[in-house]
């Protein structure tokens, strides 16, 4: 609240008072929904390169690369959106203050990015040697498959802090006893094997059994600690009393008791049992359907996540 501004300087004197309502939106949450797809994708992705040849998944080398750049632009573009002075972020570029968790985790998504759209670049020259073969930008991108090896263990190291930096920065939020450091990293990075595995199995049409396989473990196993975390939450959660009021919005009779469990039910439930079905069985169809459930209902929960602490006023 404004108590008064002074001309002469510009300078404006505000009450430090709560806000009501929440101020957190569906803004952050496809903010985090999105970055988790595009940090998982390359995750998972350097498993399965790992674990097979890449003739095994001829599309993965530019195809992850493009998940992870559309993906991570949709990150950064809500995340500039939701700014009430977006024009203010190039000072996190030009005047950094590194012990703050958003400049550092700004500038690694920027570089992450930056690389990211390199590696798409590369690997799509690299597997469409016939497209603008007279192009000299495109003859330049295929020569350097060299780089692309080389840059990718870096890749992938910086998608680990740019996928839980959000993590910290929820848990610096004062009075949200829900939103603790040791819980919502682990719940990031399983969030981000869960979504890159959905994301990869889109693509994974024409990749052999194996490499499918794979995908559904990957799917499965985060899905199933994923929905451990929220339910020890969920039941466990008697750190302190705010803690606990704020779970009473999505325990029985809660204003977002239906949200949580349609989340828990198609996002962590329903892919579980698929994935491990399809491990068995390979079922292209029924294995994309988990992945979209999956997608679907990790939005919902962390959407619930991210909104029902700030339902508490902070006075």
């Amino acid at each position: 609240m404004v108590e008064h501004g002074i001309h002469a300087t510009q300078a404006i004197v505000t009450l430090d008072v709560a806000l009501p309502g929440i101020i957190w939106g569906w803004m952050i949450t496809l903010n985090m929904w999105a970055k988790s797809v595009g940090t998982g994708v390359i995750l998972v992705g350097a498993f399965l390169l790992y674990r097979h040849k890449k003739e095994e998944m001829p599309n993965l080398r530019w195809m992850m690369p493009l998940i992870a750049f559309i993906f991570l632009n949709i990150f950064l573009l809500f995340t500039l959106a939701d700014l009430h002075h977006p024009y203010r972020m190039v000072n996190i570029f030009l005047h950094p203050h590194w012990t703050s968790a958003i400049t550092v985790g700004a500038w690694m998504a920027t570089l992450f990015t930056g690389l990211i759209f390199i590696m798409t670049a590369i690997g799509f020259f690299d597997a469409h040697p016939n497209t603008r073969k007279n192009c000299a930008l495109a003859n330049t991108f295929r020569g350097m498959s060299g780089f692309y090896e080389k840059v990718f263990p870096f890749v992938v190291f910086l998608a680990i802090p740019v996928t839980l930096y959000t993590a910290i920065i929820m848990a610096e939020a004062s009075a949200r006893e829900l939103w603790q450091a040791p819980a919502e990293v682990m719940q990031m990075m399983w969030a981000a094997l869960m979504a890159g595995s959905a994301g990869l199995i889109f693509i994974s049409g024409n990749w052999s059994r194996e490499a499918r396989r794979d995908l559904a473990l990957v799917l499965a196993i985060a899905t199933f600690f994923s929905f451990m975390m929220y339910m020890g939450e969920y039941f466990f959660s008697f750190k302190s009393a705010e803690a606990e009021a704020t779970l009473a919005y999505v325990h029985a009779g809660g204003a977002y008791n239906t949200e949580f469990w349609f989340g828990m039910a198609l996002g962590f439930i329903i892919p579980f049992f698929i994935a491990l079905g399809n491990m068995k069985s390979d079922n292209k169809t029924l294995l994309k359907f988990a992945a979209l459930l999956a997608l679907i209902g990790l939005y919902m929960a962390k959407d619930v996540w991210l909104k029902i602490p700030q339902m508490l006023n902070l006075s």
